[in-house]
């Protein structure tokens, strides 16, 4: 089967869109015509954490129950007093308040009281969905309570096809979950940059009362492919989600990650490390919503660009109604190699509740002339220098590896960028 030309005109989108000339808002991701479904993938887990396609949505129904025992619905005298409320300001000086659409989504959101609408897709919907039709059946890890598993999902890219994996993970009560993703070179030798190709993963957690998820997801494509990396992600009370993303190859990169910290005491932490080289194109898109009281999140990314490559990082913290005691933090630290390349940074921080604390920041800046006069005066051009920088990034990758398949993976990528790159790993 061969697919069509599909463009996702709003993909990765802020929720509480900027001013339109910076061209930050969302991004468009392009999906070429003539494409085959082709998904290539292997799985490593054991039998036992296998489940059903539906184990998500019913971790998700169970926990609604759950969620509206604590939290009833409005009497019908509160409702009458909201309402009242919303009147008079209509009729105040001025028009009174007048609502953004991010604020008027927001609320309608929160006034659904579910937690499946609630749910979001770091690159939205239409990208997940996408994937997940390419991908064809879910892979489920479903762990049960006061148990642990390691799981694995390598995704090759396939030359003309797009090649996907959809994963969900179901973490019970005070389970644990390792999952590695790794999303590799074309599988034939030769073919690297052959053609055009798509690869990506979507995943979904679920992370149960005191359950502890990891995901380390490793791409490392060559060529002219294009990487969507989708993740959405739901804590219950005292649940800890940690995942690490490495991106290293392909032409364009979409990563996005959004997380709803329903539980009280729950925590996220989002640790990214990039590379951008040549005209790559990397675009990142986080989105952490802070229901539960005393939440904390972290965001974390650091990255190299050089060449003409360009980047957009997307980052919202929201601490919603609700969220007493919350704690939320954002930083990025870039290294700018080259003056050719394009970088562009918004972290926000949406505030509708006293007694928390947000914070963001970033650290952005070039080689120094110095710098490079020193690295001239060794020997080392312009172009190797920016080769030097590269391999630093990837041999790092390398060295915190998790798993074998994904250190096979960054080592393989840095001995395309950099012939003799492998024998700094020969054993």
């Amino acid at each position: 089967m061969e697919t069509t030309h599909v463009t996702i005109e709003r993909a990765s989108a802020m929720p509480a869109a900027t001013w339109h000339f910076l061209n930050m808002n969302d991004t468009q991701i392009e999906m070429p015509e003539g494409l085959s479904i082709a998904p290539a993938v292997q799985v490593s887990e054991p039998w036992a954490a296998r489940g059903a396609a539906d184990e998500f949505e019913n971790a998700l129904a169970d926990a609604q129950v759950e969620w509206e025992k604590s939290h009833p619905a409005p009497t019908a005298e509160e409702l009458a007093e909201r309402e009242a409320y919303v009147a008079a300001e209509v009729d105040a000086t001025y028009g009174g308040t007048a609502q953004s659409a991010y604020q008027i989504a927001a609320d309608a959101i929160e006034e659904s009281r579910s937690l499946a609408v609630a749910f979001e897709h770091g690159t939205g919907d239409e990208a997940a969905a996408y994937l997940r039709y390419a991908a064809g059946d879910r892979i489920v890890v479903a762990v049960k309570e006061g148990q642990s598993v390691d799981a694995q999902v390598v995704v090759s890219a396939v030359p003309g096809a797009v090649s996907a994996a959809a994963v969900d993970v179901i973490a019970d009560a005070n389970s644990a979950v390792n999952l590695s993703l790794v999303v590799d070179a074309p599988t034939a030798p030769g073919q690297s940059g052959a053609s055009a190709g798509i690869t990506g993963t979507t995943v979904r957690v679920f992370a149960d009362e005191g359950a502890r998820v990891e995901i380390d997801r490793t791409q490392a494509v060559d060529g002219d492919f294009t990487d969507i990396d989708d993740m959405g992600l739901f804590t219950a009370e005292n649940a800890q989600v940690a995942v690490r993303q490495t991106v290293l190859g392909a032409a364009a990169s979409f990563t996005g990650l959004a997380g709803d910290l329903r539980g009280d005491s729950s925590r996220i932490d989002v640790d990214t490390r990039y590379l951008g080289h040549s005209d790559q194109k990397r675009d990142f898109n986080y989105s952490l919503r802070h229901h539960g009281a005393k939440t904390k999140c972290n965001l974390q990314a650091n990255g190299v660009l050089a060449g003409t490559s360009s980047k957009t990082l997307r980052g919202t913290i929201d601490l919603i109604r609700g969220c007493k005691g919350a704690e939320g933090s954002e930083n990025e630290t870039v290294l700018l190699v080259d003056e050719g390349v394009h970088n562009k940074t918004v972290p926000v921080i949406l505030c509708n509740e006293d007694d928390v604390a947000g914070n963001h920041g970033a650290t952005i800046g070039h080689i120094r002339e110095e710098q490079l006069f020193y690295l001239a005066s060794r020997g080392l051009s312009q172009q190797a220098a920016e080769s030097m920088f590269a391999s630093a990034i990837v041999e790092q990758a390398a060295i915190d590896a998790t798993t074998d398949a994904a250190r096979e993976s960054v080592v393989r990528y840095g001995e395309r960028l950099n012939p003799g790159f492998a024998d700094l790993f020969e054993e």
